[in-house]
């Protein structure tokens, strides 16, 4: 199989096992869904989602976290890892916001890079899943997976962005990432993958080989 038929088949067969794909972080506005995102870096999810209720009751708004200290936010999200650099990135990437953007996230991707602590994981993520764009998420999920599955050899983000980019249905790519993440956590894992699981397995060029060395 070339590599764009592997993806198309990924695609297939991600969509049958995780018909609902959605962002795993708990956010109601835009603001939010940027600011979860930073706070995931090097943390999981489900501690987020447990750390910003708090936070966003008190912190509701652009102008709340713009003229809050570090420290006070930090207060908030210790639990979170990082959570000095985490705090200052937070407070000026919402001055940035209210000067620059009139207090709006924006919309894409380079406007996006030039906050504090925004890359193009969390700018791809933001385009997609509040604008509906095209976007391709790389997360140490789609990392892993898309080099297992063998559509690409690159270990940089940008450059692997760029090759799935030409593989994925723009369409779907967005919903694609989400699944990554699904199937990474419940079968495509980092030490022990199960293989003999995956919905994948009939294509996978990892999973082949799995198969192969097992009957043999």
């Amino acid at each position: 199989m070339t590599k764009k038929e592997i993806a198309l088949s990924a695609v297939d067969a991600l969509k049958q096992a995780y018909p609902d794909a959605k962002c795993s972080l708990t956010y109601e506005t835009p603001l939010q869904l940027l600011i979860a995102t930073r706070l995931s870096a090097q943390c999981t999810d489900a501690r987020v989602n447990i750390v910003t209720p708090a936070l966003f009751e008190r912190f509701a708004t652009v102008d709340d976290f713009a003229d809050a200290s570090a420290d006070e936010v930090a207060a908030y999200i210790k639990s979170c890892g990082l959570y000095k650099t985490k705090s200052k990135d937070i407070v000026t990437m919402a001055q940035k916001l209210r000067d620059d953007f009139g207090g709006e996230v924006p919309g894409t991707i380079e406007q996006l890079t030039t906050l504090p602590g925004v890359g193009r994981k969390t700018a791809n993520l933001i385009c997609g899943d509040v604008f509906g764009k095209p976007a391709v998420v790389v997360d140490t999920h789609c990392i892993r997976i898309t080099t297992r599955l063998g559509l690409h050899k690159q270990t940089d983000q940008r450059k692997i962005e760029t090759e799935l980019k030409k593989l994925l249905p723009p369409e779907e790519s967005n919903d694609f990432c989400h699944r990554l993440v699904l199937h990474g956590r419940a079968v495509c894992t980092a030490r022990n993958p199960k293989c003999a699981d995956c919905c994948m397995n009939g294509f996978c060029r990892t999973g082949v080989k799995e198969r192969k060395q097992h009957v043999g």
